[in-house]
Order: structure tokens, then C-alpha cells, then sequence
């Protein structure tokens, strides 16, 4: 299993008047001490607006600086925000090949469908995202490998027109997807595209279940949207490593990992995108050409009442507007082991947890909340310490 780093670059309030350029600073320097230590790539998300959450509303960029001071760590665009208005295919294309050459063949290009504020921002029909993904899954390998391209839709037409650059690696960068539904894990599969999830809000039972479904679609796929098939999927989870324990919650993980659930379910209005997500599964349920995989699986386990745990009975609370202690927020999320936190005995515990469910690439997420800068990097040194553990050849 690789062990790679993910990245929101977060600055909470209080600020200061630097704040911005300092967490831009911070992002270059942690990236720099991850290559030097092997770690396998740098995953840098895509979000607009996500005030104190998110500040990289231009990863395209900030990769291309990273780029310039890194050596051999692969650099993750994970994910561009694929529906047209967000970015045209033919940009993404471009950028993502420009910055193929300037990493000398190191970058990994997801696609995501993004969220309901963006869609709302940038004015994007929610029913036209997934399609509007799909597209661009099926354009932009074309545009790389061939000459010139043209496409028809309702939502694009191109006649005939060279893309350029083409990438640096050939026939092309390998292709992600952003998932975070039973219908996302299979429409990866199908693609034959590695799949990024999420485990911080999801029991072990869960991942496998979305594990599962991607390997089995990707096993069918006979006409994967790239050049080649690449069957990885990878998770992202809140990692924290200190001397001891003790340490590393003094330095205020418990609060980090709240601040962090806390705030994704406000930004990402997690109780839309959850009944969205019920009314697209039961959609696939009853669909009467079957629904693919995940029409089966819903079917075959319906009417069983799925187990009650500690965190999901949290995160409820936390989506009815409930003023949750992070102590109790965290202790939930470490009892399903949903997150990496500890003495770096206990973090090797919890990666091992993480490679015997099948993960191919952890992708751990250390510079999270109020963490201050210099424990992020201790965290990153620490965890890097157990990377020729995990990541053999």
C-alpha cells in the first residue's frame, strides 16, 4: 500500500493578516519535506468559496509550484470539478498536460462531480453533473492521444480541433474519480478509473462494501475510458502522529478531527447530499432494467436493518444543527477506526487496519484545523517513518 498526503490547505479563524499567504507558504514546505521522505503522492483538491475550509481554489497552480521543488513524488489533482462550468474539458486537458511536462510525468488527474454550494455558485443544474463527469471521462483521453478532436453533446460541440500540449507521459496520466456513493464506487469501476473515498464517516463494513463494488465493475470493464485500465482505489483519512498518545492529543487532535466533521458537513451541506444520495440508491433499486450492481446489493439486503453505531448516531446529531463536543465526535470516529491518531506504534496499527481492507494508496490528511504548522510537519516526518512498511515492492 502507497502512503500519500492529501491536501484542503485549511486556515481557521482567528486570523491573522498573513494567514493567506502563510498556509500557501506552509502547503510548499510540507510537500517539499513529503518528497524528501517517499512519500507517494501529493493529492491537492479543487474548491471555491469554502471560507476557513479550503483554500484551494486553484490546485492547477499550486501543483505546478510544487512541481518545481519536488523530485519524485507524484502529484494528485484530486479532483478537478468536471461539469462544464466549472472547467471546459478542453482547459483541463490542457492544464493537466502543461503540468505533466512540468513534473517531468508525475501528475494523477481525478475528475469529481464537486458539491451543492458549488453547483449553486457557479449556477450548475445538479441533475446534469454526473453525465456532465461522464463526458468529460470519456473526452479527455481522446483529446491526449489524438490528433485532433471532436465531440457532439447537448452540452458541448468540438470540430475537429488539436488539443495541445499532449501529456508528457504516454499515452496519458492515470485517471481518478471522486467517490462517495455506492453509484460513484460503480461508475468508476466501469470507467476503469482508480477510485478516491473518504473513510472518516464510514465503518469498515461500509468501505468494503464500496471496495467491493468497484472491483467487481472494474472486473467487467471491457471498454475502459482511458488508454488503459487502472484498477486503484484510495482512501483519505485524518492522520496524526506524535512521540506518544498523549502527545498527540495534547497538540490537539480531538479538536482538529471535530473541527474538520464539523465543518465539511456545514460546507458540503451534508444532510441535501445524503437524502440526494437515498433517493439516487432507491432510484437504482427499482429500476427495472436492474440497476447494475448496486441495484442488485440494495435489493439483496433490503429490509435488513443496517447496525447502529456510535458515529453514525454523532454525525446525526451533528446534521440536525447539535453543538457536539469534539471529544465525543472524536472518541466515535476512533471507535470505528475511522481515523489514523496516535504514537507511531498506534498509527502502524491503524495503517495495517487500512491495508488489510484492500486499500491500494492511503491518503493521509495531516494538515487539518488549528494544527499548528510545526506539528504538521512532525506529523508528516513521523508518518513517513513508516512508509518502507507499507509500501514494498
Amino acid at each position: 500500500m502507497k502512503i500519500d498526503l492529501f491536501t484542503e490547505m485549511q486556515s481557521p479563524r482567528p486570523w491573522s493578516e498573513d494567514h493567506e499567504h502563510r498556509i500557501i507558504m506552509n502547503t510548499l514546505e510540507q510537500a517539499k519535506l513529503a518528497d524528501r521522505l517517499g512519500y507517494g503522492c501529493w493529492w491537492q483538491v479543487e474548491h471555491h468559496t469554502a471560507e476557513e475550509f479550503s483554500y484551494s481554489s486553484a490546485p492547477e497552480v499550486m501543483l505546478a509550484a510544487i512541481s518545481q521543488h519536488t523530485t519524485s513524488m507524484r502529484l494528485g489533482h484530486s479532483s478537478v470539478l468536471s461539469p462544464f462550468r466549472f472547467n471546459h474539458p478542453i482547459r483541463v486537458a490542457e492544464r493537466a498536460a502543461m503540468l505533466d511536462h512540468l513534473s517531468g510525468g508525475r501528475l494523477e488527474l481525478g475528475l469529481a462531480r464537486s458539491t451543492i454550494p458549488e453547483w449553486r455558485t457557479f449556477n450548475i443544474p445538479p441533475d446534469r453533473t454526473r453525465d456532465q463527469m461522464q463526458q468529460a471521462f470519456e473526452m479527455i483521453p481522446k483529446m491526449w492521444t489524438q490528433e485532433r478532436f471532436s465531440w457532439k453533446s447537448e452540452d458541448a460541440e468540438i470540430n475537429n480541433v488539436p488539443i495541445i500540449p499532449k501529456p508528457y507521459q504516454k499515452p496519458h496520466p492515470p485517471l481518478w474519480q471522486a467517490c462517495s456513493s455506492l453509484a460513484s464506487f460503480e461508475q468508476a469501476g466501469r470507467n476503469g478509473v482508480g477510485a478516491l473515498g473518504v473513510t472518516l464517516w464510514a465503518p469498515p463494513d461500509q468501505v468494503k462494501e464500496w471496495i467491493g463494488i468497484y472491483r467487481e465493475a472494474i472486473r467487467r470493464c471491457e471498454r475502459p475510458v482511458g488508454a488503459f485500465i487502472n484498477n486503484q482505489v484510495g482512501f483519505f483519512t485524518f492522520a496524526h502522529c506524535a512521540e506518544t498518545d498523549q502527545q498527540a492529543m495534547e497538540n490537539g487532535a480531538a479538536s482538529a478531527a471535530a473541527w474538520y466533521t464539523n465543518g465539511s458537513f456545514t460546507f458540503f451541506e451534508a444532510k441535501e447530499h445524503f437524502l440526494r444520495t437515498h433517493a439516487e440508491e432507491q432510484a437504482l433499486a427499482k429500476d427495472p432494467a436492474g440497476g447494475g450492481l448496486v441495484g442488485q446489493l440494495l435489493r439483496d439486503r433490503a429490509g435488513k436493518t443496517p447496525a447502529e453505531t456510535k458515529a453514525n448516531a454523532v454525525l446525526a446529531r451533528i446534521m440536525q444543527n447539535e453543538d457536539v463536543p469534539n471529544e465525543e465526535v472524536f472518541d466515535a470516529l476512533k471507535e470505528q477506526n475511522s481515523l489514523i491518531v496516535g504514537s507511531p506504534e498506534t498509527c502502524r496499527q491503524k495503517i495495517k487496519f487500512y491495508q488489510d481492507l484492500g486499500i491500494d494508496r492511503l491518503l493521509s490528511f495531516q494538515q487539518v484545523g488549528r494544527l499548528p504548522h510545526e506539528q504538521v510537519m512532525s506529523s508528516i516526518r513521523h508518518i513517513g517513518k513508516l512508509i518502507p512498511e507499507f509500501d514494498t515492492p
